[in-house]
């Protein structure tokens, strides 16, 4: 495949050709593999998007992905701050976009939606970031207040997607299908003490989870200590954790599968058990539900990794 386009508004004709032209070739691979990957057009941006409705300027770097910059700074400028109405702010000409692919698609086609973070996730954009980890302290109002703002334009956002382009659909990170809820980036619990998730981030999540019926998470913060908050989600349905650089991947891994094992469905990205498939269920804890994104140079491999592991959960299947 070529270079993706930058992902800039006005580059919106080039990012719809892309997008097309990787559409077909996953439709190209689901014809030569048997594995479970669903082939789907994608929508992905940058992470600056809901921030940059709430009137965060962007930085568009020609080498990577758009970034907000931060737009409050104080506890007065975000209570200030007023929620965009939808159908006007920067975030419409992604329906745009995505209009066009799902018309090409056709009813049925399976969407990959825009970045999703959660709101407070989003208002770490917006507000600059040491001031609002003291404002977390000292003005806890203001800071929930914003979030609250944010979460009813993500809520507007993906109920108008969802209605135009169905409830089924990949996962925003990484790629697994989704039946109703929705899914989100959750990072910056990594940073704050259970505690803190408690007060910042359990109730909007939970909020979303009721709201869109389900809740699916991608995590790549050295978060450990947020394992329990994350496992007691009410409409968890899946949940990824990315092993950070700071921890050896195998060991943090298998922790997870492990820790989630009977409650929660996980992809693991950053590790795959090496060896025969037949043996791989010997690595991680019994009652584990595990997506594994495998890797396969060629068609021919990618065939017979996917005919053995095809056979593996046959036996594992008809074993229960």
């Amino acid at each position: 495949m070529p270079p993706v386009p930058p992902l800039w508004p006005d580059r919106a004709n080039e990012r719809i050709e892309r997008r097309w032209a990787e559409y077909e070739v996953l439709r190209q691979k689901a014809a030569l593999v048997d594995d479970d990957r669903v082939p789907y057009i994608s929508n992905t941006t940058g992470t600056e998007i809901f921030a940059e409705a709430f009137g965060c300027a962007v930085h568009r770097p020609d080498d990577n992905n758009p970034f907000a910059l931060p737009l409050v700074r104080s506890a007065a400028e975000a209570d200030r701050l007023k929620a965009p109405e939808l159908s006007t702010s920067s975030l419409a000409y992604l329906f745009d976009i995505a209009d066009e692919l799902y018309r090409r698609g056709g009813p049925g086609v399976v969407m990959k939606p825009v970045d999703i973070q959660s709101p407070m996730d989003i208002v770490a954009l917006i507000w600059e970031k040491t001031d609002l980890c003291c404002a977390m302290i000292d003005s806890p109002d203001a800071v929930k207040a914003l979030a609250d703002k944010v979460r009813g334009l993500l809520v507007a956002f993906f109920d108008e997607w969802f209605k135009r382009y169905g409830t089924t659909f990949v996962a925003h990170y990484p790629d697994y299908v989704m039946h109703g809820g929705i899914t989100m980036s959750v990072d910056e619990v990594g940073a704050l003490s259970p505690d803190m998730f408690r007060e910042f981030f359990r109730d909007e999540l939970v909020s979303l989870a009721e709201h869109f019926d389900g809740l699916g998470i991608h995590c790549c913060a050295d978060a450990r200590h947020q394992w329990g908050n994350f496992r007691d989600l009410p409409g968890l349905k899946v949940m990824n954790h990315n092993a950070p650089p700071t921890r050896d991947a195998r060991e943090y891994l298998l922790a997870a599968l492990d820790f989630y094992a009977n409650t929660v469905a996980q992809v693991p990205i950053g590790w795959t058990p090496e060896g025969d498939p037949q043996t791989w269920p010997t690595e991680f804890a019994q009652g584990a539900r595990v997506v594994f994104d495998v890797p396969a140079t060629d068609v021919a491999s990618a065939i017979g990794v996917a005919d053995r592991l095809q056979r593996l959960r046959d036996t594992l299947n008809s074993a229960k």
